[in-house]
Protein backbone atom coordinates (compact mmCIF):
# COMPACT_ATOMS: atom_id res chain seq x y z
CA UNK A 1 0.00 0.00 0.00
CA UNK A 2 2.82 2.39 0.86
CA UNK A 3 4.52 1.65 -2.46
CA UNK A 4 1.29 2.45 -4.28
CA UNK A 5 1.08 5.75 -2.41
CA UNK A 6 4.65 6.62 -3.37
CA UNK A 7 4.00 5.84 -7.06
CA UNK A 8 0.83 7.96 -6.98
CA UNK A 9 2.79 10.82 -5.40
CA UNK A 10 5.52 10.60 -8.06
CA UNK A 11 3.06 10.58 -10.98
CA UNK A 12 0.78 13.36 -9.71
CA UNK A 13 3.67 15.54 -8.59
CA UNK A 14 5.36 15.11 -11.98
CA UNK A 15 2.20 16.06 -13.89
CA UNK A 16 1.45 19.08 -11.73
CA UNK A 17 5.09 20.17 -11.80
CA UNK A 18 5.11 20.19 -15.60
CA UNK A 19 1.73 21.92 -15.84
CA UNK A 20 2.82 24.51 -13.27
CA UNK A 21 6.12 25.20 -15.03
CA UNK A 22 4.29 25.79 -18.32
CA UNK A 23 1.49 27.85 -16.78
CA UNK A 24 3.88 30.14 -14.92
CA UNK A 25 4.74 31.70 -18.28
CA UNK A 26 1.09 32.66 -18.64
CA UNK A 27 1.90 35.87 -16.81
CA UNK A 28 3.74 37.00 -19.95
CA UNK A 29 0.67 36.23 -22.05
CA UNK A 30 -1.38 38.29 -19.63
CA UNK A 31 1.12 41.14 -19.79
CA UNK A 32 1.05 41.04 -23.60
CA UNK A 33 -2.73 41.23 -23.68
CA UNK A 34 -2.82 44.13 -21.23
CA UNK A 35 -0.03 45.91 -23.12
CA UNK A 36 -1.98 45.58 -26.36
CA UNK A 37 -5.08 46.85 -24.54
CA UNK A 38 -3.19 49.96 -23.45
CA UNK A 39 -1.68 50.56 -26.89
CA UNK A 40 -4.96 50.07 -28.73
CA UNK A 41 -6.82 52.41 -26.37
CA UNK A 42 -4.16 55.08 -26.73
CA UNK A 43 -3.40 55.02 -30.44
CA UNK A 44 -6.17 53.08 -32.18
CA UNK A 45 -9.74 52.03 -31.61
CA UNK A 46 -10.00 50.14 -28.32
CA UNK A 47 -10.05 46.36 -28.68
CA UNK A 48 -13.19 44.78 -27.28
CA UNK A 49 -11.59 41.47 -26.45
CA UNK A 50 -8.56 42.46 -24.38
CA UNK A 51 -9.89 42.92 -20.85
CA UNK A 52 -12.10 39.86 -20.92
CA UNK A 53 -9.34 37.76 -22.46
CA UNK A 54 -7.01 39.00 -19.71
CA UNK A 55 -9.55 37.77 -17.16
CA UNK A 56 -9.69 34.37 -18.84
CA UNK A 57 -5.90 34.10 -18.93
CA UNK A 58 -5.74 35.09 -15.26
CA UNK A 59 -8.27 32.38 -14.39
CA UNK A 60 -6.13 29.78 -16.18
CA UNK A 61 -2.96 31.11 -14.57
CA UNK A 62 -4.46 31.02 -11.08
CA UNK A 63 -6.44 27.77 -11.31
CA UNK A 64 -3.83 25.68 -13.13
CA UNK A 65 -0.96 27.10 -11.06
CA UNK A 66 -2.64 26.22 -7.75
CA UNK A 67 -1.57 22.55 -7.64
CA UNK A 68 2.03 23.57 -8.36
CA UNK A 69 1.85 26.08 -5.52
CA UNK A 70 0.52 23.42 -3.12
CA UNK A 71 3.25 21.03 -4.25
CA UNK A 72 5.99 23.56 -3.52
CA UNK A 73 4.46 24.46 -0.16
CA UNK A 74 4.21 28.10 -1.18
CA UNK A 75 0.59 28.39 -0.12
CA UNK A 76 -0.28 30.77 2.71
CA UNK A 77 0.17 29.21 6.13
CA UNK A 78 -0.01 30.65 9.62
CA UNK A 79 3.39 29.85 11.12
CA UNK A 80 2.74 31.23 14.59
CA UNK A 81 2.49 27.74 16.10
CA UNK A 82 3.09 25.51 13.09
CA UNK A 83 6.72 26.54 12.63
CA UNK A 84 7.75 25.18 16.03
CA UNK A 85 6.05 21.78 15.72
CA UNK A 86 7.81 18.50 14.98
CA UNK A 87 7.51 16.97 11.50
CA UNK A 88 5.14 14.31 12.83
CA UNK A 89 2.85 16.86 14.49
CA UNK A 90 2.86 18.97 11.32
CA UNK A 91 1.93 15.88 9.31
CA UNK A 92 -1.03 15.14 11.61
CA UNK A 93 -2.24 18.72 11.40
CA UNK A 94 -1.78 18.81 7.61
CA UNK A 95 -3.59 15.49 7.27
CA UNK A 96 -6.66 16.87 9.06
CA UNK A 97 -6.68 20.18 7.18
CA UNK A 98 -6.15 18.56 3.78
CA UNK A 99 -9.27 16.45 4.38
CA UNK A 100 -11.27 19.67 4.73
CA UNK A 101 -9.62 21.00 1.57
CA UNK A 102 -10.49 17.81 -0.34
CA UNK A 103 -14.14 18.14 0.69
CA UNK A 104 -14.14 21.79 -0.39
CA UNK A 105 -12.53 20.93 -3.73
CA UNK A 106 -15.12 18.20 -4.36
CA UNK A 107 -17.87 20.80 -3.86
CA UNK A 108 -16.04 23.23 -6.17
CA UNK A 109 -15.52 20.52 -8.78
CA UNK A 110 -19.22 19.64 -8.75
CA UNK A 111 -20.05 23.33 -9.14
CA UNK A 112 -17.58 23.70 -12.02
CA UNK A 113 -19.02 20.66 -13.80
CA UNK A 114 -22.57 21.98 -13.27
CA UNK A 115 -21.60 25.42 -14.53
CA UNK A 116 -19.87 23.98 -17.59
CA UNK A 117 -22.89 21.79 -18.36
CA UNK A 118 -25.08 24.87 -18.09
CA UNK A 119 -22.79 26.78 -20.43
CA UNK A 120 -23.24 23.97 -22.97
CA UNK A 121 -27.03 24.27 -22.82
CA UNK A 122 -27.94 21.70 -20.15
CA UNK A 123 -30.54 22.86 -17.63
CA UNK A 124 -31.07 19.62 -15.74
CA UNK A 125 -29.85 18.57 -12.32
CA UNK A 126 -27.45 15.75 -13.33
CA UNK A 127 -24.40 17.38 -14.96
CA UNK A 128 -22.24 14.25 -14.83
CA UNK A 129 -24.86 12.20 -16.66
CA UNK A 130 -25.07 15.02 -19.24
CA UNK A 131 -21.36 14.70 -20.02
CA UNK A 132 -21.67 10.90 -20.07
CA UNK A 133 -24.56 11.30 -22.50
CA UNK A 134 -22.46 13.58 -24.69
CA UNK A 135 -19.83 10.85 -24.98
CA UNK A 136 -22.38 8.15 -25.86
CA UNK A 137 -24.52 10.33 -28.10
CA UNK A 138 -27.56 10.26 -25.81
CA UNK A 139 -27.34 14.01 -25.10
CA UNK A 140 -26.94 17.00 -27.37
CA UNK A 141 -25.39 20.38 -26.79
CA UNK A 142 -28.08 23.01 -26.39
CA UNK A 143 -27.91 26.78 -26.61
CA UNK A 144 -24.31 27.63 -25.76
CA UNK A 145 -23.83 30.35 -23.13
CA UNK A 146 -21.99 33.49 -24.14
CA UNK A 147 -20.70 36.38 -22.10
CA UNK A 148 -23.07 39.38 -21.95
CA UNK A 149 -20.29 41.79 -22.97
CA UNK A 150 -19.83 43.45 -26.35
CA UNK A 151 -17.26 40.83 -27.40
CA UNK A 152 -19.59 37.91 -26.44
CA UNK A 153 -17.11 35.01 -26.16
CA UNK A 154 -18.26 31.50 -25.39
CA UNK A 155 -17.85 30.67 -21.70
CA UNK A 156 -17.41 26.90 -21.88
CA UNK A 157 -13.63 27.04 -22.58
CA UNK A 158 -12.81 28.95 -19.41
CA UNK A 159 -15.23 26.81 -17.42
CA UNK A 160 -13.55 23.68 -18.78
CA UNK A 161 -10.21 25.04 -17.60
CA UNK A 162 -11.78 25.46 -14.18
CA UNK A 163 -12.78 21.78 -14.18
CA UNK A 164 -9.26 20.74 -15.17
CA UNK A 165 -7.71 22.98 -12.51
CA UNK A 166 -10.01 21.75 -9.74
CA UNK A 167 -9.34 18.16 -10.78
CA UNK A 168 -5.56 18.66 -10.75
CA UNK A 169 -5.81 20.41 -7.38
CA UNK A 170 -7.84 17.49 -6.02
CA UNK A 171 -5.20 15.05 -7.27
CA UNK A 172 -2.45 17.16 -5.69
CA UNK A 173 -4.30 17.31 -2.38
CA UNK A 174 -4.60 13.51 -2.38
CA UNK A 175 -0.85 13.42 -3.03
CA UNK A 176 -0.30 15.72 -0.04
CA UNK A 177 -2.58 13.49 2.06
CA UNK A 178 -0.51 10.45 1.12
CA UNK A 179 2.70 12.35 1.93
CA UNK A 180 1.32 13.13 5.38
CA UNK A 181 0.37 9.47 5.93
CA UNK A 182 3.89 8.41 4.92
CA UNK A 183 5.46 11.02 7.23
CA UNK A 184 3.31 9.85 10.14
CA UNK A 185 4.46 6.27 9.49
CA UNK A 186 8.09 7.41 9.41
CA UNK A 187 8.53 6.70 5.69
CA UNK A 188 10.64 8.85 3.38
CA UNK A 189 8.68 11.07 1.01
Amino acid sequence: MLGLMQRYIRVVDAVNYRVGRIIMYGIFVLMGILLWSSISKTFFLPSLWTLEMAQFVMVAYYILGGPYSIQLGSNVRMDLLYGEWSLRKKAWFDLITVLFLIFYLCVLLYGAVSSTAYSLGYWGTEPFSFFGGLLTGAEEIGRIERSPTAWRPYLWPVKSIMILGMFLMLLQCLSELFKDVLRINGEAV
